[in-house]
């Protein structure tokens, strides 16, 4: 799981973020006024991980199996405008 950074229209509109993440943890906790909801994933990424970090925790390991002779598949899933080409196909971030 990574957590977007708000757009310029969510800035401009006040919205405030309403996840922290505890990437150590594996976990995303939603906040709603004065009570929270916590998630637990395998990884989870805040808007500053880097591409670099979060392709060497998912998808290194993968590739690596490929190469060994393994199936491998990597699906993003998300809402749209999430980010989701962006993460996969931004050669110059890796």
């Amino acid at each position: 799981f990574r957590l977007r950074p708000l757009n310029s229209t969510e800035k401009q509109d006040g919205r405030k973020v309403c996840c922290v993440v505890h990437e150590d943890e594996g976990v995303i906790e939603m906040q709603y006024g004065d009570s929270s909801k916590r998630f637990t994933f395998d990884s989870v990424f805040s808007a500053s991980s880097s591409q670099r970090r979060i392709y060497d925790v998912t998808t290194a390991p993968l590739v690596q199996s490929v190469l060994e002779g393994f199936n491998g598949t990597v699906f993003a899933y998300g809402q749209t405008g999430a980010g989701k080409v962006s993460c996969f196909s931004s050669r110059s971030s890796l």
